[in-house]
């Protein structure tokens, strides 16, 4: 009872910041939309493992939902709904709100693509009575986490007549896998004494593809031959196709419920397809919005987000300044003022505290799975280098937009000051002009194959998202 309470405890209970269970906050009924939702985004991100599969599926998912392609649409109005695709591998979407564009726009950006390993141009060949592809890791990789496990094969091949041809092997049952072979820890001892960045040298990550030879004694390279003559009877392709081709690797596990109460959630590439997936869904939850809601689903955020996919890029001014031509407004220097006047969640991951490894987190900074959404005011490294650091007064809105729809969230920072840090796409928008956080979900063994979350805070997020489409 509160009159049973000392000031003190009345006091503490009114002053101290107390960073709750999520779980522990909620009811049964909350607990079971929790996990119908996170059943979909599991479904989701079994069949969507690459950034070309991501865009795809989101892009199945808004025009069922209503979305035109902008280019197929000569004028926009409050409540339409929009879409462009930039070369299969990023893309926008946007519902037009009743409050004119050049007011600003309320931006929620993911990113589809993920650490993996990429075939290179020339990449198969044989040695030792075995055929190989060869491979170049993309993205800051463990790279020993890459070996003894099943991969499968990702992509397209596009021949010069401009055909282009998807391949995926290793996700059906009835399909072969892949691997990466590792030394037997027997004959391993000098291996087992190198530092961990050099136990498996970059060029050794070669996946093994097959070992039967092809019936000719005349011939050479007979495995090769073989696996050649095997992708040419099922795809129509020949050795050289690969140099006009992208082939990734990917984990072959299937996206799974993890524990005994099934309260987390273990799948490749979370990292950031479950910001991706909770920013998606919750902008197809939103109907007439005040402020045009504008959902970015970048790529190449894991190598700089450079190129013509990546966000550095100015695909995106291209697709704002189409909003505002086919909404009649445009004038000069028009964009830039949007930008100035729009808010931005860049929705990311953070780094979730990990008990095991709890010495590289400052434990009242850090993100605790189950504890709700990760806000980050800034990222980059040690002395801040590269975070674009929010106002504190977008923080306060934010917070508000948050407390007001009783979502649970945290604010914390990417580990020690000291040890290291990472970015996001965050500083690029800011330096639009754009206020931006960064606020997304905690995970555990980021980077790795097989990524860790909580089915609340990834539940949270997506409210989140949606209350701050909808503000």
């Amino acid at each position: 009872m509160e009159e049973n309470k000392t000031q003190g405890e009345i006091l503490k209970e009114q002053l101290f910041h107390k960073k709750e269970n999520g779980w522990e906050t909620i009811s049964e009924e909350r607990k079971n939309e929790i996990y119908e939702y996170c059943n979909g985004y599991m479904d989701f991100m079994t069949k969507s493992k690459t950034e070309r599969e991501i865009v795809a599926s989101v892009t199945k998912m808004a025009e069922e939902r209503g979305f035109q392609n902008i280019n197929h649409v000569s004028e926009l109005h409050p409540g339409d709904k929009v879409y462009y695709s930039n070369k299969g591998k990023s893309m926008y979407l946007a519902i037009i709100g009743n409050r004119p564009i050049e007011e600003g726009l309320n931006v929620i950006g993911a990113h589809g693509d993920s650490p993996r390993l990429d075939l290179k141009p020339n990449p198969i060949y044989e040695d030792g009575g075995f055929a190989y592809f060869k491979t170049h890791y993309y993205g800051g990789i463990k790279k020993y986490q890459w070996t003894t496990i099943p991969l499968a094969i990702h992509g397209v091949v596009v021949k010069t007549d401009g055909q282009t041809i998807p391949i995926c092997v290793g996700e059906d049952k009835n399909d072969p896998i892949f691997t990466i072979t590792d030394l037997l820890p027997h004959l391993a001892q000098e291996q087992m004494g190198k530092k961990a960045t050099e136990v498996i040298n970059g060029e050794n990550l070669n996946l093994l593809i097959g070992s039967i030879p092809f019936n000719d004694e005349k011939v050479s390279e007979k495995v090769k031959l073989n696996i050649l003559d095997i992708l040419h009877q099922k795809y129509g392709i020949t050795e050289k196709d690969f140099l006009s081709a992208e082939i990734e690797l990917v984990p072959a596990f299937e996206a799974r419920s993890l524990g005994f109460d099934g309260s987390m959630i273990a799948a490749y590439g979370q990292d950031d397809k479950v910001c991706v997936y909770t920013t998606a869904t919750a902008l197809f939850q939103i109907e007439n919005p005040e402020k045009t809601a504008v959902c970015i689903i970048s790529d190449k955020e894991e190598i700089g987000s450079v190129g013509n996919t990546g966000m550095e890029s100015h695909v995106f001014d291209t697709f704002v300044s189409e909003l505002l031509n086919k909404a009649g407004v445009n004038r000069p220097n028009l964009l830039e003022k949007v930008f100035c006047n729009s808010k931005m969640l860049s929705a990311d991951v953070d780094a979730g505290f990990d008990p095991i490894y709890a010495q590289v987190s400052e434990k009242n900074n850090a993100s605790f799975i189950g504890k709700g959404i990760g806000m980050n005011k800034y990222t980059g490294a040690r002395g801040k280098s590269g975070a674009s650091d929010a106002n504190a007064e977008f923080v306060a809105q934010v917070r508000s937009i948050l407390e007001t729809n009783d979502i649970v969230y945290q604010v914390a920072e990417l580990g020690k000051v000291d040890v290291g840090g990472g970015g996001t796409i965050a500083y690029i928008l800011a330096n639009k002009g754009m206020d931006v956080i960064d606020c997304g979900v905690p995970v555990l063994s980021m980077h790795s194959p097989y990524e860790v979350t909580s089915k609340f805070d990834v539940y949270e997020a997506y409210r989140a998202y949606r209350a701050f489409y909808q503000n």
